[in-house]
């Protein structure tokens, strides 16, 4: 993405940090950061599928001769892992100044009452519990030098919650009141607390909610022109790109066939 001068100057020599940077909005992200600051940033970049994220850091480093991309395996539900992870931080990634708390998922659409346990399980240990850990370990690193940018990925449905989501909805209401906890705790510091709160957003995400059915994937979007993962790298890229007394809180962002969770248009 094209920013202005002083915004682009701004995120120059920055180290962020990325979970769920294998695919979607956090592979989407790392790219428009590298781009954003013409090359000079450090990316660190997590996700579960290291081969993913090893292709992602070869191409980044052939576009722009510069970057500096770290990647390494970490499931944020594995909390001795996200421990292990923040005490061994190599040297040149340490001083994170950004991070993109990404990691995500949606695990079936069953109503209440026949959800699996294994399901409701995997949904909060990654959507709540690791978001949470990822977010402690880093903020020890922002306060000891009082600055940083904690970026949450949240969900419309932690606002609208909708019938077949009601484990999903929930853990993206827990992130959305953390984050405002969160934020309200930090008032002395200069630490922001950004949450950015997408509708509609064709990645590969809905393969993973229906565990791999990718007819009913595709059925999520049809009739509609949703997002995409640029639109909301874009938004990511931009708030944090703001001067530091700036905080961009909360952005609900839709495609413009949406109103709500549960209002979309479909044209066929």
């Amino acid at each position: 993405m094209s920013l202005g001068p002083e915004a682009a100057k701004r995120l120059q020599d920055k180290t962020i940090l990325i979970t769920g940077a294998s695919s979607g909005i956090g592979e989407q992200t790392a790219r428009d950061y590298a781009e954003a600051s013409n090359g000079q940033v450090k990316l660190f970049l997590t996700a579960r599928r290291l081969d993913k994220l090893e292709s992602l850091k070869e191409e980044l480093e052939a576009q722009w001769t510069n970057v500096k991309v770290c990647v390494k395996k970490l499931d944020v539900s594995d909390f001795k892992a996200v421990d292990e992870f923040f005490e061994s931080l190599p040297e040149d990634f340490k001083d994170i100044d950004i991070l993109i708390n990404n990691s995500g998922k949606a695990l079936g659409v069953d109503k209440i009452g026949t959800i699996k346990q294994e399901d409701i399980n995997g949904m909060f240990e990654v959507n709540v519990l690791g978001m949470i850990a990822v977010a402690q370990r880093t903020l020890q690193i922002f306060k000891a030098k009082n600055s940083g940018d904690i970026v949450q990925l949240g969900s419309i449905a932690g606002r609208d919650p909708y019938p077949g989501g009601g484990i999903y909805c929930a853990t993206k209401a827990a992130l959305r009141s953390f984050s405002h906890s969160l934020r309200k705790e930090l008032i002395d510091t200069k630490i922001r607390v950004i949450e950015i709160d997408p509708g509609n957003v064709e990645t590969e995400f809905s393969n993973v909610r229906f565990k791999g059915d990718a007819a009913a994937a595709k059925n999520v979007y049809k009739g509609t022109e949703p997002l995409v993962a640029k639109d909301i790298s874009d938004l990511i890229v931009y708030c944090t790109s703001r001067r530091q007394n700036v905080v961009v809180a909360e952005s609900l962002i839709f495609a413009t066939n949406q109103a709500s969770a549960s209002h979309i248009y479909r044209s066929e």
